[in-house]
């Protein structure tokens, strides 16, 4: 392992989160949304980013599949890899809600410390979000037929098969896709949007 760099500094901005608010109307921040695979995630998230900008949020989302592609492409699903995965995604995160936006990440992120590692670089900003589905519902539902393939061992370590999902245990926020459809999932996550992150007149 390579020694930490002694000759690197801080560069701090001249615009502070209070002056991006002021600007935007609205507090940055990351809304992350961690579940089982076919909880609803990515749906959820991008239909949240679509109503919020077009309220007039600055808003974006991360997926964890699309990041997969790029600043994620050289990860696996070990556990270790897991670990690297979120602690890349959560300072991506925070970088985003330091300039200001509402970042929705979409990652199923299934450790609690992983989780407790973004939530450490976003401190005070971040809000996680438990999009609760069973592994029988999102069996039933599996869109992209990963469980089918998990079953069979075609895929090792998938989360909710052969591999563990450590619930949340104080959650900002749950929505809870089995009992709710995605029209009010997202009221949901709008109704705490308005409450947590919109400036007061």
């Amino acid at each position: 392992m390579n020694a930490k760099p002694t000759n690197i500094f801080t560069v701090h901005s001249r615009i502070d989160a209070p002056a991006r608010a002021e600007r935007n109307r609205h507090k940055g921040g990351v809304l992350w949304l961690t579940g089982l695979s076919g909880a609803g995630k990515s749906t959820l998230a991008v239909e949240t980013e679509r109503a919020l900008f077009e309220t007039g949020y600055h808003v974006y989302v991360l997926d964890g599949d699309n990041l997969r592609h790029g600043l994620n492409s050289n990860l696996g699903f070990s556990h270790e890899d897991r670990t690297e995965n979120i602690r890349r995604v959560g300072e991506v995160a925070a970088l985003f809600a330091d300039a200001g936006f509402i970042c929705v990440s979409a990652f199923i992120s299934p450790y609690r410390a992983d989780r407790a590692s973004a939530r450490t670089a976003a401190r005070e900003s971040f809000h996680e979000v438990y999009v609760m589905a069973d592994v029988a519902t999102c069996e039933r539902r599996d869109p992209k037929g990963l469980y089918e393939r998990a079953r069979r061992g075609e895929i090792p370590d998938f989360t909710g098969v052969s591999a563990p999902y450590e619930i949340p245990e104080s959650p900002e926020l749950t929505v809870d896709t089995m009992a709710l459809d995605i029209e009010k999932s997202v009221q949901r996550m709008l109704d705490y949007v308005e409450k947590n992150f919109t400036l007061s007149d």
